[in-house]
């Protein structure tokens, strides 16, 4: 296991990487900091902040600063009522979560989302290193042909830069990442947050910006049950009403990560007592 404390930061688009950033830095001054967790799990927007987080560059001010003005070098996209579509049609046509996985990668690797150098160059420009850090850290992702889940770490053979855009490569607007001649897609495609995979630890926290789940893909609040079932002491922290306003009808426009990250940091106020309890053990 390797220690205690478990964060589990999850997917939620760039809106997610603000207001998770708020959370983190409300919360540290208030005198509860996340930032010290033994093991970080991260999907897709949480795997940016993981590993901006476990950079030991950064402090949860200065990432939560990182987040605020104008947005430089991002690209506008959108979730779109068709793309929504597709992946509910996908859910319809699975009889289990591997065959949803597989159906979302196959229509991944045929949709024509550019080329994957140029989305590399963005995600490279959102981390302050490109080195796996000396904590446990999981970036999650989902091998686009078999649907199989994959967690990388600094033992896996990828580059902390591909395994975050394969995290964060989001199936029919990004393209597939291709890692060890294999093609992967987002990590919240299997779930919103992973959380199980802090299955072990006595404490842990986790922040998820999409709280919802399906039948084929666990939400956060069933995770976090399992983990709690298993002994741990858990906190789950979800949007406010005031920050899903924030997070406006786009979670990939960039213009909404600093009102997200505002959100963010306003809404740990709410949390501060709980935090503690988990977290001071």
């Amino acid at each position: 296991m390797g220690g205690e404390t478990a964060l589990v930061l999850g997917g939620g688009g760039l809106t997610g990487v603000g207001w998770e950033c708020g959370i983190l830095y409300g919360l540290a001054r208030a005198g509860v900091d996340l930032t010290t967790a033994d093991l970080v799990v991260g999907t897709s927007a949480g795997s940016v902040v993981g590993a901006q987080l476990t950079s030991g560059l950064l402090t949860a001010q200065e990432l939560y600063e990182r987040q605020l003005g104008e947005p430089a070098g991002e690209i506008a996209a959108k979730l779109g009522a068709g793309l929504v579509a597709r992946y509910a049609m996908a859910m319809l046509r699975s009889r289990d979560a591997k065959a949803y996985r597989r159906h979302v990668g196959a229509y991944a690797l045929a949709a024509d989302t550019g080329p994957e150098a140029e989305r590399r160059k963005v995600l490279e420009a959102r981390l302050v290193s490109t080195r796996w850090p000396e904590r446990r850290f999981v970036v999650t992702a989902v091998d686009a042909l078999t649907g199989e889940p994959a967690d990388f770490d600094r033992d896996g053979g990828a580059g902390l830069l591909d395994a975050v855009s394969a995290s964060c490569a989001v199936p029919g607007v990004w393209p597939p990442v291709t890692i060890g001649g294999r093609r992967f897609i987002d990590g919240g495609v299997r779930s919103a947050t992973n959380a199980d995979l802090a299955a072990g630890y006595a404490r842990v926290v986790v922040v998820a910006p999409i709280s919802l789940g399906s039948g084929l893909v666990p939400s956060p609040a069933a995770q976090v049950a399992r983990l709690r079932e298993a002994g741990a002491r858990v906190l789950l922290i979800t949007p406010s009403a005031a920050a899903r306003k924030a997070f406006g009808r786009n979670v990939l426009d960039p213009a909404r990560r600093d009102p997200a990250a505002r959100a963010g940091l306003a809404q740990a106020a709410e949390h501060v007592a709980e935090a503690k309890a988990v977290w001071s053990g």
